[in-house]
């Protein structure tokens, strides 16, 4: 079972146990919805899960938390320039940045930073992107913006191994704001 599917199987598995949820500052970004994330390919550690995430911050400092689906939190990924953290109810480990946690996690990197804007349906600022038709290409990425008014995002990576993150975005996110 990959670390992900294991994250997922813990969600799945804790119930009422969990992380304490973090309060962040009001000034933050913060998105909410369902997220799923499927990695296939032989050189990958391969593997599909799906979670209630809270995306908070902003791609400089920030927290991606993964809940199940009674409402605790199972996973917590937290962030600052030169340093991230992953912490589940069994451990904390300390990562060099977000890439480096989400290739611990996954065994591929997932753009966490560029997830703030493309659940809004645009490219990241911080990375040259290239419109395509229904979306746009990004960091190795394609974004299909076509179900944008129905606050779902779907992302695939283009090379291999195959990457695809959907995510739907809770009432009440402002998916037009930064």
């Amino acid at each position: 079972m990959t670390r992900w599917a294991f994250l997922f199987a813990l969600a799945l598995l804790t119930g009422c146990a969990g992380l304490a949820p973090v309060v962040q500052p009001e000034a933050t970004a913060r998105l909410a919805g369902r997220i799923s994330i499927q990695v296939e390919g032989s050189g990958a550690k391969g593997g599909a899960g799906s979670a209630g995430f809270e995306l908070t911050g902003g791609p400089e400092a920030g927290s991606l938390e993964l809940t199940t689906p009674l409402g605790a939190i199972a996973a917590r990924a937290q962030w600052q320039p030169g340093a991230a953290r992953l912490q589940t109810p069994e451990q904390d480990r300390e990562f060099a940045d977000l890439d480096e946690l989400t290739r611990e996690l996954l065994g591929e990197p997932i753009p966490v930073a560029a997830l703030f804007a493309w659940l809004r349906g645009e490219p990241w600022g911080a990375a040259p992107s290239v419109p395509v038709p229904g979306g746009f290409e990004q960091l190795g990425w394609q974004i299909d913006t076509t179900r944008k008014a129905e606050r779902v995002l779907v992302a695939k990576r283009l090379a291999a191994p195959a990457v695809t993150l959907r995510a739907r975005l809770e009432e009440g996110n402002d998916a037009s704001a930064p």
